[in-house]
């Protein structure tokens, strides 16, 4: 029978990567009793900063693969991190439902096939002649919108979620280091990672969450691992148009693939992951306003009173994200592309058990 050659409370974790991916692994470990460190040095365009939240599960439309079996273990899991979390903010909370739209035919009706196909994931064809459909076309000139709802897709409010978690990792006294690696080797059984203040921190495992920073420190003779820059970016149009008013827009929806957030009657924001480039190009209203033939007057240039955008990261050659084992105590947790927040429970769970096996 194997047995664990250092108890879980002797076992150092090193965390490389603060985002949300890196706090779950975090919170998920400290629960089997490791003593676990953070580092990052906190930089303001990580992955985690452009993500609108949005939890895109039952409408995913695969039946099998990897991807979908972790969209289905994230789905048990949620739940329970979220009646976790809420000990912490009781206003945390996934709003429900999610709606798809397209002004494109042929998607439709794939879309519709699709639902046909699986009852079982509680998704409903929309009706042309609904409220939902009627005011969407109204505020935005639109009128051959169609399109699908999930009942149990939603979405979690990502600033809310990265405070929550801050809240928990501090009160579970986990340690964070506002620093960044720049080296890692393999010494003695232990691996030492090397700050760039020149500071040293030994562990049993590093896990790197550190999304396209993460090749820098892989020896890529050894391992192929190619990722490619991708960047999530919004845009916040405000309007004081008395005749529109964004509330009768549902909360949270898509139109061809662009992602729509409405905040207020006023305020409403636009998002989008496509743009292969580590710095937006200057027509990013173009890129995330292109879904319309006629743009209604209100939707300018004119009306943006904020914008941002995240890095993030997409594995070439193999499927995202990259869950694997690199050698003894070196495990690659990155590449999530657009899922990041929703298979946060599910990848946590994966490390966790893949762990364990390193330490036996």
């Amino acid at each position: 029978m194997k047995v664990l050659k250092k108890s879980f409370k002797n076992s150092h974790i090193l965390i490389i990567g603060s985002g949300i991916i890196g706090k779950f692994n975090a919170l998920e470990l400290s629960k089997q009793g490791f003593k676990i460190t953070i580092a990052d040095p906190q930089k303001s365009k990580n992955a985690s900063n452009a993500s609108l939240g949005l939890l895109i599960s039952n409408m995913y439309q695969k039946s099998k693969g990897r991807s979908w079996e972790l969209r289905k273990k994230s789905n048990e899991l949620w739940p329970k991190w979220i009646k976790f979390l809420q000990k912490y903010n009781k206003t945390l909370n996934i709003e429900k439902p999610l709606i798809q739209l397209t002004t494109e035919q042929k998607k439709f009706e794939k879309l519709s096939k699709f639902i046909s196909h699986h009852p079982m994931r509680y998704l409903r064809v929309l009706e042309e002649n609904s409220t939902i459909i009627q005011n969407i076309n109204k505020i935005f000139n639109i009128n051959n919108l169609t399109g699908i709802i999930s009942d149990q897709d939603g979405r979690i409010d990502p600033i809310a979620l990265l405070k929550t978690l801050n809240i928990v990792l501090k009160d579970k006294k986990i340690n964070f280091i506002n620093e960044e690696i720049v080296k890692i080797k393999k010494l003695n059984n232990q691996w030492i990672s090397t700050c760039r203040n020149k500071l040293e921190i030994a562990s049993d495992v590093i896990v790197l969450c550190n999304s396209l920073d993460a090749i820098k420190l892989i020896d890529l003779n050894c391992h192929n691992i190619k990722l490619k820059p991708v960047l999530g970016q919004a845009i916040e149009i405000s309007i004081n148009e008395k005749e529109i008013n964004f509330l009768s827009l549902p909360k949270h929806f898509s139109i061809n693939g662009k992602n729509f957030l409405r905040t207020n009657k006023n305020k409403l924001i636009i998002g989008s992951t496509d743009e292969y480039d580590i710095e937006p190009k200057e027509n990013t209203f173009e890129e995330l306003t292109d879904f319309l033939e006629n743009k209604p007057q209100w939707l300018n240039k004119n009306n943006i009173t904020n914008k941002w955008f995240g890095i993030r990261s997409r594995p070439e050659g193999e499927p995202s994200p990259i869950l694997k084992s690199l050698e003894k105590g070196l495990i690659l947790c990155t590449g999530f592309y657009k899922n990041g927040i929703l298979l946060a429970p599910a990848c946590s769970k994966w490390i966790s058990t893949e762990i364990k096996n390193h330490l036996l």
